[in-house]
């Protein structure tokens, strides 16, 4: 009999614990006054797998309120309709956004609100809703499985044009260009072999020497340019001087004509003008002889003056 009695004592603590438990968790989650909660409303768009009533409603990791109530959406059956207890103090404002988050290992989930702008104003009710709307954004698994979604779709579209690449028709057009190609390198091959590269590399070679060469001649060609300038203007300025006796003789000429014509010939007046002039043509053109024998003298002697400068002046006694 005395067990009976004791069985029927433990079972009862047992029972009345359980039950302190549930009231202790009860009222953890439920504020002292109700008047000191406010209600929300959340539209998931995803499943709301392990999302229980009682589930706890955290802002930024501290719970401020619960699930109160969870249904489909009238309106749109897609979506799923969440009624939300929050303290009055929380600051949920317009830019505020509901997450659907796991809660560990547990598969259970609960309703995580992140902080939006902190100059935001409050969220209230628009016209027509009982209470105000808390928009919402992905959960880490939604947006794992739409990426899985989105990368399934873009493996599939690129398998399906891979296949549809390699039909029979372009396998053959594939094998004909690697056929093509390989004949082509054989040819490459054949072409460059040891002999042809060392050919190649002599031609290189060559050329560099060429161009080194023409760089060290360039000073010279332009030293002969100077010179071949400098004695136009030598020849130029003598056939000016020459030119201008002519001119001179030419106006003494005509001078003595028109003399012979009207009978006025005075012959010392005519000579006192005509032969200094005569003296001074006869005296240019000398001069410009004798440079362009001098000239000729100088490039009969040694040709190659004219690009390289090879005959060294001999300097006279004392100089």
């Amino acid at each position: 009999m005395n067990n009976k009695v004791n069985y029927t004592l433990v079972g009862f603590f047992v029972l009345a614990g359980m039950f302190m438990i549930i009231v202790f968790s009860y009222w953890l989650l439920q504020p002292a006054d109700e008047k000191e909660v406010k209600t929300y409303v959340i539209y998931f768009d995803e499943s709301v797998l392990g999302l229980n009533l009682e589930a706890p409603v955290k802002y930024r990791g501290v719970t401020v309120g619960k699930v109160t109530n969870l249904n489909i959406h009238q309106d749109n059956t897609q979506q799923v309709e969440v009624h939300i207890s929050v303290l009055k103090t929380t600051p949920i404002k317009i830019s505020t956004r509901a997450k659907l988050t796991a809660q560990g290992i547990t598969g259970l989930s609960y309703i995580n609100l992140e902080m939006g702008d902190n100059d935001a104003p409050l969220l209230k009710k628009s016209n027509g809703d009982k209470y105000p709307v808390i928009k919402t954004i992905p959960s880490f698994y939604e947006t794992i499985e739409k990426s899985f979604g989105d990368l399934s779709t873009n493996l599939s579209k690129t398998l399906s044009g891979t296949q549809q690449l390699l039909n029979e028709e372009n396998q053959q057009q594939i094998k004909l260009l690697l056929k093509r190609s390989a004949t082509f390198m054989q040819r490459i091959e054949k072409l460059l072999d040891e002999k042809t590269i060392k050919h190649l590399q002599a031609s290189a070679k060559n050329l560099d020497e060429s161009s080194d060469k023409l760089n060290k001649m360039m000073p010279k060609i332009e030293h002969f340019i100077d010179n071949s300038v400098a004695w136009e203007n030598k020849i130029s300025d003598s056939f000016g001087s020459i030119m201008g006796s002519y001119i001179g003789i030419k106006e003494t000429m005509d001078v003595f004509r028109e003399s012979l014509a009207s009978g006025e010939f005075n012959l010392k007046d005519i000579t006192s003008d005509l032969i200094p002039t005569i003296n001074n043509a006869v005296l240019d053109l000398q001069q410009l002889m004798i440079k362009t024998d001098n000239i000729l003298e100088q490039y009969e002697r040694s040709p190659g003056d004219i690009l390289f400068k090879q005959e060294e002046i001999k300097n006279g006694p004392g100089e």
